[in-house]
């Protein structure tokens, strides 16, 4: 099934030399992290079953929170983070969106409008909600932005979920809202103008903003969650840590078009849309964020609301003693075996590719395998792909060491034209490692088992 790394590799190369000049550097990087995604590029480690010795080499992923294919943990996390926080209470799910009259700024202006744009919705409701007629306390609001429509087009709006009740001023009662209903959206439309209007003239004070924005009416959606908050969770979660579509929804990449399907909200159905491939990859790069911003945040009030985690503080870069401490303790970690649940073997990492000094956006111990962790990513030279048997026929019970292939010291082309009609992924050469005992004169042992990946 074609992926978005796939068009990458097949067409980066024209829209780079097409669009490459005015790129944002977060757009370069995102191109460039998806294209490498899980090849040689990011290195990888090696594992062994303790039962029947099948090898297995598994790629790092980039981690770049524009993949498609990279955060599956940290979403599942996510996800079981906020079903922990819901309260047992009916829940709304309300959006604000904003008139495509000021689409120009926010393509501008990223960082600041879109923080000016979050912080507006959810103070706009939560001012609203503490009137008595409506609900009379401080509301709890989850807002999570997106900047995309199901057919990639750009369309900066926040999706908020919030309870049905808020906590009143003495902090020691509920007040609950009404069944089916939380606030009037006609009064919260016209809040939420003033104030994001009133915080973007203060942030820009010379820009000049169209006058149609007070006459064109700024949607704001509200409903109540019918089939539950974790509904909506679950589709809030699919984009927390990716960016505006999915590689399942690419459907075929024929030449110099891409479809994909996508589903209309108003006839409530799938249908496809053929693109070229640099209309495609421009739609999918006008949501890459901007490095650094957060695209969530969770407003709390009171002691009846959980608050957040506190945030902790990145670690500093360890010496050679640390980095050797945790790599013998990872040398036993153990993790299932890939064929069948049932299997009776664990995969035992048994190498990792040296640090390279910069280490990954996780932190300097990220890349190293924690035990019932999946190793991520981690910067370095590139290395066989084939491993090493474990021995070689003179001294089989001996403990053996195999050098590393010679890494590579020009810096490989991210993207790699395509050779035919096809599509394939860039292929590392095979390299086998020489015994260190015997210094290469010994013969080999092939593997019993075939290597699988």
């Amino acid at each position: 099934m074609p992926e978005i790394a796939d068009i990458i590799r097949c067409h980066g190369a024209d829209y780079l030399e097409r669009f490459g000049a005015g790129m944002l550097p977060s757009h370069l990087r995102a191109v460039r992290d998806i294209a490498e995604c899980r090849t040689e590029s990011f290195g990888g480690h090696l594992a062994v079953c303790d039962h029947c010795g099948i090898w297995r080499y598994s790629y790092h992923s980039c981690r770049n929170r524009s993949c498609p294919k990279c955060h599956g943990n940290d979403t599942e996390k996510w996800l079981d983070e906020r079903r922990s926080e819901l309260l047992p209470v009916p829940y709304f799910h309300l959006v604000f969106t904003v008139p495509k009259e000021l689409h120009g700024l926010f393509r501008t202006h990223q960082r600041v409008l879109y923080a000016i744009l979050i912080r507006a919705a959810a103070s706009s409701l939560m001012d609203l909600a503490r009137d008595p007629r409506y609900v009379g306390g401080t509301i709890p609001v989850l807002c999570v932005l997106h900047t995309w429509t199901r057919a990639l087009l750009y369309h900066p709006h926040v999706h908020c979920l919030v309870p049905g009740g808020g906590l009143a001023d003495d902090g020691g009662s509920w007040l609950p809202a009404r069944k089916r209903f939380l606030v009037p959206v006609r009064a919260l439309s016209e809040i939420f103008r003033a104030q994001f209007m009133e915080l973007a003239r203060k942030a820009f004070p010379d820009q000049a903003f169209p006058e149609s924005v007070w006459h064109t009416p700024w949607v704001v959606y509200s409903k109540p969650t019918i089939q539950g908050a974790e509904k909506v969770l679950m589709y809030l979660a699919r984009y927390v840590h990716r960016v505006a579509i999915t590689n399942n929804r690419i459907l075929a990449v024929k030449g110099d078009t891409v479809t994909f399907r996508y589903k209309d909200s108003r006839e409530r159905c799938w249908k496809t849309m053929t693109l070229s491939a640099l209309e495609f990859m421009r739609r999918f790069l006008q949501h890459v964020l901007p490095p650094g911003f957060h695209k969530f945040i969770r407003l709390w009030r009171g002691p009846l609301l959980r608050p957040p985690r506190p945030r902790q503080s990145r670690a500093s870069p360890p010496d050679q003693r640390t980095l050797a401490l945790h790599l013998s303790q990872s040398a036993t970690d153990h993790k299932r075996h890939p064929g069948s649940p049932t299997h009776p073997g664990r995969l035992k990492i048994l190498h990792l590719p040296p640090m390279s000094g910069r280490f990954p956006r996780g932190g300097p111990l990220s890349a190293i395998p924690q035990e019932g962790a999946t190793v991520n990513r981690a910067h370095s030279p590139t290395f066989t792909r084939r491993p090493p048997p474990p021995a070689c026929a003179p001294c089989r019970a001996q403990p053996h060491t195999y050098a590393l292939a010679t890494p590579t010291t020009t810096p490989r082309p991210f993207l790699t034209p395509p050779t035919d009609s096809g599509l394939s992924l860039p292929q590392p050469k095979e390299a086998r490692s020489p015994c260190l005992i015997h210094r290469g004169k010994c013969p080999i042992v092939a593997p019993s088992a075939p290597i699988r990946r």
